[in-house]
């Protein structure tokens, strides 16, 4: 079964246009620090412009539960993304009082994780993990880093999961043959110059479609 595909990092109107026409399954717009950070408020107005049946997954570093809750319930986002040190309580607490998506990030190329670590998370209510790259020359850079990482490295795990990591247009289809993840997740891969780029984005997601 061909992956599904999410777009991270959507920071303009015309970038809406874009995954509009291309029509992913999931989008993602950054909460956290980073040259992709945009505020609640442009989120509110971008979700606005997407269509219904796209996803909208908020990407989050150890973020106030608060925060994520008040998205969520406002229906900013759908989903929501884990990407720095949060605990399995934290996720708990936050799956309680949200109706929606949870998805934990690991960092691959960190120390070894454990099967108790991933039967942890699940149990205090993810659904879904992230394979993402951890760089040490990037030890603050929490994904977009246009970084790939050895996927033979990527562990069985009791959810589905998203493969990130410096995909782009000539290695998408080969990480869809050979992983099989649920998603693709793709960021700087789709960007020229820092900013998303429309044929990018409509050229992965038919070859990735083609798998």
């Amino acid at each position: 079964m061909r992956p599904k595909i999410k777009i991270c990092g959507l920071t303009r109107e015309c970038d809406i246009d874009y995954i509009n026409e291309a029509q992913p399954e999931y989008i993602g717009f950054v909460f956290a620090k980073s040259r992709r950070q945009i505020s609640e408020e442009y989120a509110s107005a971008l979700k606005a412009r997407t269509r219904k049946e796209i996803n909208v997954v908020g990407v989050f570093v150890d973020a106030p539960q608060e925060q994520i809750i008040r998205l969520m319930e406002n229906k900013i986002i759908d989903i929501a993304q884990f990407h720095g040190s949060e605990s399995p309580s934290y996720m708990e607490g936050v799956k309680k009082r949200v109706d929606g998506y949870l998805i934990k990030a690991v960092r691959m190329g960190e120390d070894g994780y454990s099967t108790s670590f991933f039967e942890d998370y699940k149990e205090a209510g993810a659904d879904y993990f992230l394979f993402d790259s951890a760089s040490a020359s990037h030890p603050t850079n929490y994904g977009g880093t246009g970084i790939t990482f050895d996927w033979s490295k990527i562990p069985a795990v009791p959810l589905p999961f998203f493969l990130a990591g410096g995909l782009h247009a000539d290695n998408a289809e080969a990480a869809a043959s050979i992983v099989k993840p649920y998603a693709i997740d793709l960021s700087s891969g789709v960007e020229v110059n820092g900013v998303k780029d429309k044929d990018k984005i409509l050229e992965i997601i038919r070859r990735v479609r083609n798998v």
